[in-house]
């Protein structure tokens, strides 16, 4: 296994960097929030003794795979656990983009940009973007408008087995794709950003006592004065 001693953005580089490498991680939190780093500094070796004791169980993530195509041609490409996101960058104008769904044509957005998101990823920029908060033990992605211009834009959630694409129709420089927030390549107008599963998943220990439920409820801080 591969530990990981940060925050979730350590986490997310760390489960980039091992690809198709079937070794589960575990998190330990040194940051913030930590949604992903559930493990404290002090429950650490405690920890470690119920992993090795077999208790603690591997749960599948599901991941992107993310394309930038130019002219038919792959230009960028990334992993991501949480989301891949179309953004418009330092420009003050809102970006232009066509969304389809396994060819199937979606909607022309006008926005800030585009969100898609795995369940992992749904308490991300996706939840501060008004996308849903999706159980990891649900097969799908999560499609998020930023900002849009038009309202009835609304998030939705859509099979894992789809594919996504995304062509920025704005002529403007400036906007572009990041993957998982830490990487990010410029687009330009006409360029392709196909999103769909990976082929393999990325395995987290998880507590045997601590539910996804709690995690949110605590994190978010449910039912607090």
């Amino acid at each position: 296994m591969i530990i990981v001693l940060g925050g979730d953005g350590t986490l997310l580089s760390v489960a980039r960097l091992i690809e198709k490498r079937d070794v589960p991680i575990l998190g330990v939190n040194l940051g913030g929030l930590g949604f992903l780093t559930e493990v404290t500094l002090d429950t650490l070796y405690p920890t470690l003794e119920q992993v090795f004791q077999q208790h603690f169980i591997p749960q599948d993530r599901l991941l992107l795979k993310a394309e930038v195509l130019r002219q038919g041609e792959t230009v960028a490409q990334s992993y991501c656990l949480n989301d891949t996101v179309l953004s418009k960058g330092f420009l003050a104008r809102m970006i232009k983009v066509e969304t389809s769904v396994d060819g199937q044509f979606l909607t022309a957005l006008r926005g800030d940009g585009l969100i898609i998101a795995t369940p992992t990823g749904s308490t991300a920029y996706s939840l501060s973007s008004g996308g849903p908060i999706v159980h990891p033990g649900v097969d799908a992605m999560i499609f998020t408008p930023i900002c849009p211009h038009t309202l009835t834009n609304r998030p939705i959630v859509i099979p894992a087995t789809a594919r996504v694409e995304a062509v920025l129709r704005s002529a403007e420089e400036g906007a572009l794709v990041t993957f998982d927030g830490q990487v990010g390549i410029h687009l330009r107008q006409h360029d392709v950003v196909a999103i769909a599963a990976a082929d393999h998943r990325i395995k987290l220990f998880r507590s045997p006592t601590r539910s996804d439920f709690q995690v949110w409820r605590t994190k978010l801080k449910w039912g607090e004065e």
